[in-house]
């Protein structure tokens, strides 16, 4: 399961529209790594003037990884975390999760870091069973 879904939002969710802000939240308690690390790439996006920021740390084990993917691989999650802190995400591999300015979608420097080249030329071999 990806998120711990409460009774409450499941509730709301059963009954209708939930608020974004209920569940970023539960994102933000069921995945903390992933949340914690686009929250700093977000924040140290909007504190500097670089095109964007990204992590080529890979997670400290398998938990952390599979918390990174379950983000990104939900459109639900990821748009909620790109509204929530203001930035278009993209994700190369299993872990190269970078930060764009929402004005830069489409731009050049988006469009290389998302291009199949750009995947092709961030492989390695430690990355096959990523």
């Amino acid at each position: 399961m990806s998120l711990d879904v409460s009774p409450t939002l499941l509730a709301e969710a059963e009954h209708g529209d939930i608020r974004e802000e209920d569940f970023v939240d539960t994102v933000r308690t069921s995945l903390p790594y992933a949340y914690d690390l686009i929250a700093s790439l977000a924040a140290e996006l909007q504190g500097g003037q670089a095109e964007f920021t990204d992590n080529q740390t890979p997670p400290p084990s398998e938990q952390e990884r599979g918390q990174l993917l379950r983000a990104l691989a939900s459109d639900a999650i990821r748009g909620s975390l790109e509204r929530h802190f203001g930035v278009t995400l993209a994700f190369q591999n299993c872990h190269r999760v970078a930060a764009f300015r929402p004005q830069a979608r489409g731009g050049e420097t988006h469009t290389r870091f998302t291009s199949v080249r750009s995947q092709v030329l961030n492989q390695s071999p430690e990355f096959r069973d990523c």
